[in-house]
């Protein structure tokens, strides 16, 4: 049996910031699989908390890849938003960082994985602020992600509407009261856990 190799790109949600390591959605995806008995690597991440596009683009220039990888999966933006930074910046540094994760994943567009930018305005962490603007701003963003995502004929995990739903289950936030739980990436995971399953 052949073993699948995944690598995750991304900020605090790829990493997991709040949760422990297993509890990450790239972690849960590839347990969801190996319990269907597909043969998965240990997930390979290069995330950060508070990566925007360049601070990912920098750590990626500066790490040690393998020649390809079976799975790819890029989830970043949030800090971009967070930031003010440009939708037109994030448009151009988004599509460098994708057609990377395509050049990771062996010239396979049809092996990665997008996910979209959750809702953070939902969060206990918000309280105060303009929730109703921060969603406007990120379904700018993800309107962007999206649109770059499709024409290079990438799958498209579309994960903001559940992050929005968790305002009504305390538990899908984690302690710091701004990230996901792991019941929060556990939804993710499946989504992921199912793609990759029609690709192998």
């Amino acid at each position: 049996m052949r073993s699948y190799s995944y690598l995750a790109l991304g900020d605090s949600y790829t990493i997991g910031e709040s949760v422990l390591i297993t509890e990450n959605f790239p972690a849960q995806a590839v347990q969801l699989l190996r319990k269907q008995g597909i043969d998965m690597e240990a997930p390979e991440i290069i995330a950060k908390t508070g990566w925007t596009t360049d601070e990912l683009q920098a750590a990626i220039d500066t790490h040690h890849f393998r020649p390809r990888y079976d799975f790819v999966s890029l989830l970043i933006g949030v800090n971009n938003q967070y930031r003010g930074r440009s939708i037109a910046e994030y448009e151009k540094e988004f599509t460098a960082l994708l057609d990377q994760a395509i050049r990771f994943a062996g010239n396979d567009a049809s092996h990665v994985a997008v996910l979209s930018i959750p809702d953070w305005g939902v969060t206990p962490f918000a309280e105060g602020r303009d929730r109703a603007q921060i969603a406007r701003e990120i379904d700018i963003y993800n309107a962007a992600n999206r649109k770059i995502a499709e024409a290079r004929h990438v799958h498209y995990i579309y994960i903001t509407e559940h992050t929005r739903e968790a305002v009504e289950d305390a538990d899908r936030f984690a302690a710091d009261g701004l990230h996901p739980s792991s019941k929060e990436y556990a939804i993710w995971a499946d989504m992921l856990a199912a793609f990759i399953k029609t690709r192998i």
